[in-house]
């Protein structure tokens, strides 16, 4: 009886083990077929003078030829500026719109987060053609009657290499959160009210309570938001591409739209490919160090 129980748990391990394995294969698959031979394709044509119908194995030379150009670098430069004055800002103001959310009722809640994440479903195109009429150079445009009113004349937001950058960034800033903000909604919905308690019984302000508390707990979204918005503000291409096509004088040339131009439109494919894969290792290095500093005393 009892070596009879023993192989039906046996057999029913077995089993659970083999639909374990099918759920696993069709991710492993899923990985293997879209994000693995992607990368590794990518590598074997970074090391190729690509061409359709005839390809020449170069070795190092697109890699050598990406560091030597200062197109790259300048491109590598935009991206950084622009990663470190968007993403910091989005985040903490985030936090500031989820804890002005937080105190409001289930219901609030939800209208709320329904119109700050409704641009995010909204196309990036259709976004795009709006922030060109507010940056249209003409007095005409929402942000030149919005300097007028302090005396400032027409800018050409998005045609000087002065202000291109900063049109950009400004256009991030106002875009959508609704994303990170439900995030940290959930966040602070998962912190337990006994804290909150003591505090009170112990005549904590709000401040010290978000200090002490808030803060501390929602370390890990916060660090999640961070290694995530990195890599998106380091993948830029859209607002780029739309908005000033990287001019004036490259002034806005993210890496992401330089890789393209060299892939589609100068038809570079190992230059491209090499470019990407250089991207790629520096956003892994960033992440690495923003995990190391920022993820020390996180338990997950």
């Amino acid at each position: 009886m009892n070596q009879l129980l023993t192989k039906r748990k046996k057999l029913k391990l077995e089993s659970d083990s083999g639909w374990g394995y099918a759920f696993i294969a069709v991710a492993l698959i899923a990985f293997s077929l879209f994000t693995a031979y992607p990368v590794i394709n990518a590598f074997i044509i970074s090391l190729q003078k690509y061409r359709p119908l005839g390809s020449t194995y170069v070795g190092l030379e697109n890699f050598v030829n990406s560091f030597s150009d200062e197109l790259f670098w300048k491109a590598l430069k935009n991206t950084l500026v622009y990663t470190l004055l968007t993403v910091p800002f989005n985040i903490l103001l985030s936090f500031l719109v989820a804890i002005l959310i937080m105190p409001f009722k289930k219901k609030t809640q939800t209208i709320f987060k329904a119109v700050y994440y409704l641009p995010a479903v909204a196309s990036g195109v259709s976004l795009a053609v709006v922030w060109l009429w507010i940056f249209d150079p003409l007095k005409s445009g929402i942000a030149n009657q919005a300097v007028g009113l302090f005396g400032i004349s027409n800018q050409n937001w998005l045609g000087s290499s002065a202000t291109a950058m900063f049109s950009l960034v400004l256009m991030s800033w106002l875009s959508s959160h609704g994303t990170a903000i439900i995030i940290y909604l959930a966040a602070l919905l998962s912190i337990d009210n006994s804290y909150y308690e003591a505090a009170d019984i112990d005549g904590a302000t709000f401040l010290q309570k978000l200090r002490y508390i808030v803060i501390p707990f929602l370390k890990p979204t916060t660090l999640f938001l961070l290694v995530t918005g990195v890599i998106g503000s380091f993948q830029v291409f859209q607002n780029a591409y739309l908005m000033t096509g990287g001019g004036p004088d490259h002034a806005t040339t993210m890496v992401g739209l330089l890789i393209f131009n060299n892939a589609f439109t100068y038809f570079e494919f190992g230059e491209a490919a090499a470019q990407s894969l250089l991207l790629a290792a520096v956003i892994a290095l960033i992440s690495f160090f923003q995990f190391k500093i920022l993820g020390k005393d996180i338990e997950y």
